[in-house]
C-alpha cells in the first residue's frame, strides 16, 4: 500500500500514535501522503471510509484528492469518504443541525455579491471601497468570534463604531432571510458545537479521523472547528508549510501551526524535505531566501533533479521593455526547445502588472490564460439561473426572489416590488410569503398582481417536484418556461447573447451530469452550488501561457517561470512592517518554488505613474539570494552584454523560419 512512498512519506502515512503535524515543503508530495494515508486507514487499520474526513481549502484541491483516492480505493471501498473544503463541511454540519440554531435545513447561502447588495442598502452608500472595507471588517469579526454587540463595546474609531452598528443590522437581515454568508459556514458550526455538546458528540463519532491540508492557511475559526471535531482523541494529521503562509491578509494565522505544539503536547512532527519538482539551483535559491525569516520549524528542501539552469536576473529599462523582453525570451525558448506554451508562467505581485504582458502576448499572438480571473459562477447569466434555483430551494431568499422575478422582466417592476417589500417588512415575512397574503391583492393593480401570482405559483410548482423528479427534466422545463434564451437575444447584441447562452447550456449540462452521477435531486444540487467556484471536469487545459498573481499560483507548478516586477514597493509591497516583510518574502519563495527547470526574475529601472517616470529599486529579496547561482542581464550593474531588441527580433524571425521549414518537411 505504501511502497511507492519514500521513507519519510511512509512514516507520515502510517503513523497513528497520536496527533501528527507533517511539515511538507513545496513539491514534497503532501497530497500523495494524505491520499495514501486515507487508503492505509481503510485497508490496513479497519477504518470505514465514511468515518474519515480530508479537509482542504479549494474545490480544485478536493477534486484532485478525491480522484487520487478513487484510484487507491476503487469501487465501493471509498464510499462515504468526506473530501471537502472547510466551507462545504461547515455547510453539511449546518444542514444536518439547522434546527438547533433556529434555521431551516433549506437556508440560503449568500455569496459576496449578495452580502454587498445588503450592505449597500443598509448603508445607503454607493462608495465601493467603503462597502469593501465593511465586508472585510465583518469577515474579520466573525473569524475572531466577535459578535455585533462585542464589536460595539470594543470602542475603536468612529468608523468602527458605525461598522459595528451595520454589522448588527446585517446579521438581523441574514437571519430574517434565513440565510448565512461564507464566514458563517465556519463560524456557526463552532457556535453550534460549543452550545450543543450532543451535536458535537454526533460529529466526533461520525468523523473519527481528520486530515487537514494547508494547515498554515487556517484562520482562528477553522482552527477551533478542527480542534472541536478532533476532541480528546486527537486522531488527526495536519499538513502544512510555514514557509508558504501567504494569506494573513484574509485572516489566516501561521501561528496555528505553532499552536499545535502547545495544544497537543504529544504532537509528533515529521518533515517532508525531498522536493520532486525543482532543480537543485532553484531550491538553493529558495532555501537561501527563506532563511532570512524567523522560524519555529527548520526545514531544508533538497532534490535529486540535477543542477538545472542558472537563475536569471533581468533589469529592464521600464515596464514596457520588461514585457517585451519577457515575451520575446519566452517565445525564443519555446522555439529552441520545442516546448508547449502551457509550460510557461508569468507571475506578479498585483493584478495591474499583467496589462503590459497581456498586450505583448496578444501582439505576438501567443495564447494565454489569466489565473484567478472571473469565476464561471460569477457571470451574470449564470447568477440569473442560479437565482431561480436558490428561490426554488428556499422561497424566503429575498435577493434571489428579486433577481429572478426581474430577469427576464415579466410585468413586475420597481413600484410593485417596493409595495411588496414595504408590506413584507411590516409583517416581518419574506417577499415570497407576503405575495400570497390576501391584502396584497388590494395593494397592487390587478395586472401586476396577476403577473406576481403567476411567477410565485410557477416557483411553487417546480419546488413541489424538486425533491422527487429528475433534476435534468426540471432544469429543461425551467429554461423553457422563463424563455431565457429569447430574452438574451432581445436584450444583448447577437454575438454576446450567443456566448451567454452557451455558458447557460454548459452550466445546465454540468448540473445534469453531476446530479445523475451523484444521484442528487435538484434541491441537493442547489445546496452545493454556492460553494463551487469553478466548473468541475472541464475539458483539458488549453496550451497557453499562464498569467497569474503569486497568491493564485500557490499549489501550481510550471517548467519555466518568469517572476516580474520584483521591485521595492511592489514585492515587497510598500509600507510592509517587519511581519509583513516576512510574509512578502514567503510570497517570493512561493513564486520561486513554482519553477521546475528555469527561473527568470525581472525588475524595471523606472516605471511610469500617471504622466511621470519614477526610479525603481530592485527587490531586497534579490540581494538575499546566493550570488553564485544568479546570472545578471539587462541594465543591471553586473549584467553581461545582452542582445538589442532588433537583434532579438531577427533571431526570433530566423527561428520561426526554421520551424516553418521543418514543419513543411
Amino acid at each position: 500500500m505504501l511502497s511507492k512512498l519514500n521513507e519519510v512519506q511512509r512514516d507520515a502515512a502510517s503513523y497513528l500514535g497520536g496527533p501528527l503535524l507533517v511539515l511538507a515543503g513545496a513539491g514534497s508530495g503532501k497530497t500523495r501522503v494524505i491520499t495514501h494515508k486515507i487508503a492505509y486507514l481503510v485497508e490496513e487499520c479497519g477504518y470505514e471510509a465514511r468515518n474519515i474526513a480530508a479537509i482542504t481549502f479549494t474545490n480544485k484541491a478536493a477534486t484532485e484528492m478525491r480522484e487520487r483516492v478513487a484510484t487507491l480505493l476503487p469501487g465501493s471501498r471509498s464510499k462515504g469518504l468526506v473530501v471537502s473544503t472547510f466551507h462545504s463541511l461547515g455547510m453539511n454540519i449546518l444542514r444536518a443541525e439547522a434546527g438547533l440554531l433556529g434555521y431551516k435545513p433549506k437556508f440560503s447561502i449568500f455569496d459576496s455579491s449578495d452580502s454587498w447588495k445588503i450592505l449597500s442598502e443598509l448603508t445607503n452608500s454607493g462608495d465601493k471601497q467603503e462597502i469593501r472595507d465593511l465586508q472585510t471588517q465583518i469577515s474579520n469579526w466573525k473569524s475572531a468570534f466577535v459578535s455585533p454587540a462585542q464589536a460595539g463595546e470594543q470602542g475603536g474609531s468612529d468608523v468602527e463604531q458605525v461598522q459595528a452598528r451595520v454589522y448588527a443590522r446585517y446579521q438581523e437581515t441574514l437571519r430574517a432571510y434565513q440565510a448565512v454568508d461564507f464566514d458563517d459556514l465556519i463560524h456557526l458550526p463552532v457556535v453550534l458545537f460549543k452550545e450543543h455538546p450532543e451535536a458535537l458528540e454526533r460529529w466526533q463519532h461520525r468523523l473519527r479521523y481528520l486530515l487537514i491540508d494547508e494547515y498554515q492557511d487556517t484562520n482562528d475559526c477553522q482552527y477551533q472547528l478542527t480542534r472541536l471535531l478532533a476532541g480528546v482523541r486527537a486522531a488527526f494529521t495536519a499538513v502544512g508549510d510555514d514557509d508558504q503562509a501567504i494569506y494573513a491578509w484574509r485572516g489566516a494565522s501561521v501561528e496555528n501551526l505553532h499552536n499545535l505544539r502547545n495544544d497537543y503536547p504529544s504532537l509528533r512532527v515529521i518533515k517532508l524535505e525531498q522536493n520532486y519538482r525543482s532543480s537543485q539551483r532553484i531550491l538553493k535559491v529558495a532555501n537561501h531566501l527563506i532563511n532570512h525569516n524567523t522560524k519555529v520549524f527548520e526545514k531544508h528542501l533538497w532534490s535529486d533533479h540535477g543542477i538545472g539552469d542558472p537563475i536569471r536576473i533581468y533589469a529592464a529599462r521600464d515596464d514596457e521593455h520588461e514585457a517585451e523582453s519577457v515575451v520575446m525570451k519566452l517565445m525564443t525558448h519555446k522555439f529552441e526547445n520545442r516546448t508547449r506554451f502551457a509550460d510557461y508562467a508569468i507571475l506578479y505581485r498585483s493584478n495591474y502588472l499583467a496589462r503590459a504582458f497581456e498586450e505583448q502576448l496578444r501582439a505576438q499572438r501567443v495564447p494565454y490564460t489569466v489565473s484567478g480571473g472571473t469565476s464561471f459562477f460569477d457571470k451574470a447569466e449564470i447568477k440569473d439561473i442560479i437565482s431561480y434555483l436558490r428561490l426554488i430551494a428556499n422561497p424566503d431568499d429575498d435577493p434571489a426572489f428579486i433577481r429572478a422575478i426581474t430577469t427576464p422582466k415579466r410585468g413586475v417592476g420597481n413600484t410593485t416590488l417596493e409595495k411588496l417589500g414595504s408590506y413584507a417588512g411590516k409583517r416581518k415575512v419574506s417577499l415570497f410569503e407576503a405575495a400570497f397574503e390576501s391584502p396584497m391583492a388590494d395593494e397592487l393593480p390587478p395586472r401586476q398582481y396577476e403577473d406576481l401570482m403567476m411567477f410565485c405559483k410557477f416557483i411553487n410548482r417546480i419546488a413541489d417536484r424538486a425533491e422527487a423528479d429528475p433534476c435534468g427534466e426540471l432544469l429543461d422545463e425551467l429554461l423553457r418556461a422563463i424563455n431565457y434564451e429569447t430574452w438574451l437575444y432581445d436584450s444583448h447584441e447577437s454575438r454576446q447573447a450567443e456566448t451567454k447562452w452557451k455558458n447557460v447550456e454548459d452550466f445546465i449540462g454540468w448540473l445534469k451530469r453531476k446530479s445523475e452521477a451523484d444521484e442528487k435531486s435538484l434541491i441537493a444540487m442547489v445546496q452545493t452550488i454556492a460553494l463551487i467556484n469553478m466548473l468541475e471536469g472541464k475539458d483539458e487545459e488549453p496550451d497557453a501561457v499562464t498569467l497569474s498573481t503569486l497568491h493564485a499560483a500557490k499549489g501550481l507548478e510550471f517548467s519555466h517561470v518568469f517572476i516580474v516586477g520584483a521591485e521595492e514597493d511592489i514585492l515587497p509591497f510598500r509600507d510592509s512592517d517587519e511581519k509583513g516583510i516576512e510574509e512578502e518574502r514567503r510570497l517570493m519563495y512561493v513564486g520561486v518554488t513554482r519553477a521546475q527547470r528555469s527561473l527568470q526574475i525581472s525588475y524595471c529601472n523606472r516605471r511610469k505613474r500617471g504622466k511621470d517616470w519614477f526610479a525603481c529599486e530592485p527587490s531586497r529579496f534579490i540581494d538575499e539570494m546566493p550570488e553564485d547561482e544568479l546570472q545578471y542581464a539587462g541594465g543591471h550593474a553586473d549584467a553581461v552584454p545582452t542582445v538589442t531588441k532588433d537583434e532579438g527580433m531577427d533571431k526570433l524571425a530566423r527561428l520561426k523560419a526554421m520551424l516553418n521549414k521543418t514543419s513543411a518537411e
